[in-house]
């Protein structure tokens, strides 16, 4: 299934989880590889939308937040470096 082009990603699931250091659970080194700052967070919202958005959503389970999908593919960073990210969605 694909989700839609205009899904949300709030600018706060970028700048204060996905992009912030945190001591547990951090991502943010993981992006820092393909050139991913809290600087950029617009730049990694545009190429998850362009990169990661149109391939195959796969359903795995509903929450108390709705439906959960995961989406497995390669990002291409801004410097070239790809990463293998696997992006869960629920809504």
């Amino acid at each position: 299934m694909k989700l839609p082009q205009d899904a949300i990603i709030t600018e706060a699931k970028l700048t204060k989880y996905l992009l912030k250091w945190k001591p547990i659970d951090d991502k943010s080194q993981f992006l820092l590889k393909a050139g991913y700052t809290i600087t950029t967070a617009k730049q990694l919202e545009k190429d998850l939308r362009e990169q990661i958005l149109p391939l195959n959503a796969v359903y795995t389970e509903s929450n108390n937040f709705g439906e959960k999908y995961e989406i497995k593919g390669q990002l291409k960073g801004i410097n070239g470096v790809i990463l293998i990210v696997i992006t869960i969605l629920s809504g």
